[in-house]
């Protein structure tokens, strides 16, 4: 299944909203030019979608807010 995820980083908390059709916004705290911002992203996903963390994929949108993620 694939999703459709718009990012907001350097925020202040993390936050995970569905938009309805497989469209989600997240709230990350890492800034988008750290290395852990996918990571934190992965992870997010993987505890509100009930996915491991392992069968998650960043398809498109690497350096990017619009995402399109590869669920396993």
């Amino acid at each position: 299944m694939q999703i459709t995820v718009k990012v907001r980083y350097g925020t202040s908390g993390t936050k995970f909203e569905s938009f309805g059709n497989n469209r989600y916004l997240v709230y990350l705290l890492s800034a988008m030019n750290e290395g852990d911002a996918d990571l934190e992203l992965i992870t997010l996903i993987s505890r509100n979608m009930g996915v491991p963390p392992n069968r998650i994929k960043i398809i498109e949108g690497q350096g990017s807010t619009n995402k399109i993620i590869e669920l396993g």
